[in-house]
């Protein structure tokens, strides 16, 4: 509890020194927004134009990206800043962290407020009530809870993800662009059924670098396509477990690699 305690005292600080800069504070939030831009220009096309796709109709797909953007805004939210960590270990800040009697996994986290998140939120928020008003789904409570938890395995993998990159940069800090490279995968291929690519890159995307995982299977199982998913339906409905299972082993990772850390220079 006394961290607890403390971890909100420092975020209570970090987000009142964000307010002394009211412009930029704005400015961050409507930045955070705008950079959902094409996924709200992706789900405006999809309703407007196409009464489907891959199988599924139109509110059908508007759920995928809903629920990989409400994921990933809680993650930006909570645990985005391992998405940063490379600048912080090429610049020698890492080595700070390590003397400091807090885990260095909880000083990243708490370097900052990430005010763009609120913007982040905002949007995903928007969208997952647009996909909600719009679904013929019975949203009985089991739907809702199932729902809520996959949002949150989405966030858990999402995390996970990019704690492995962070992993990575602590032994070649270069390695922080491919938190780029990965951002971009999550963006660009997150909103779609993955049964509408060819089988190599939607084999990939599934049991390479799982983004599958975040929103396609869970808004299979809830839509009724979780058998027409490729993978067996247990599978697909135990998302939320994968994202949990994986987010410990990353943790797991993060503490091996941070022991065997020898320096931005070796």
């Amino acid at each position: 509890m006394n961290a607890v305690r403390i971890a909100w005292r420092i975020t209570r600080l970090n987000f009142r020194a964000q307010l002394e800069y009211r412009s930029e504070f704005l400015l961050m939030i409507a930045i955070g927004a705008v950079w959902q831009v094409s996924v709200i220009v992706f789900a405006t096309v999809l309703l407007t134009r196409f009464t489907g796709m891959g199988g599924w109709d139109s509110s059908e797909v508007l759920l995928i990206p809903a629920t990989r953007m409400l994921a990933h805004a809680i993650f930006v939210l909570f645990l985005g800043r391992m998405h940063g960590i490379g600048r912080i270990i090429q610049e020698g800040m890492i080595d700070t962290y390590l003397v400091r009697p807090m885990p260095v996994f909880r000083q990243v986290q708490l370097s900052y407020f990430p005010t763009n998140a609120i913007g982040d939120l905002t949007v995903a928020v928007g969208l997952m009530v647009g996909a909600l008003s719009r679904s013929d789904l019975d949203w009985t409570a089991g739907r809702i809870t199932y729902l809520v938890v996959c949002v949150l395995g989405g966030m858990l993998l999402e995390a996970a993800l990019f704690t492995a990159v962070a992993c990575a940069s602590l032994r070649f800090p270069a390695a922080d662009y491919w938190g780029r490279w990965l951002e971009e995968l999550l963006g660009t291929f997150g909103s779609y059924p993955l049964n509408v690519l060819p089988r190599a890159v939607s084999g990939f995307l599934t049991f390479g670098l799982p983004l599958a995982f975040v929103a396609y299977f869970p808004a299979a199982v809830l839509t009724g396509h979780g058998h027409d998913t490729g993978v067996p339906y247990w599978l697909a409905a135990a998302s939320p477990l994968l994202g949990l299972a994986a987010f410990l082993g990353a943790r797991l990772l993060w503490r091996w690699s941070l022991g065997h850390y020898t320096g931005v220079n070796g």
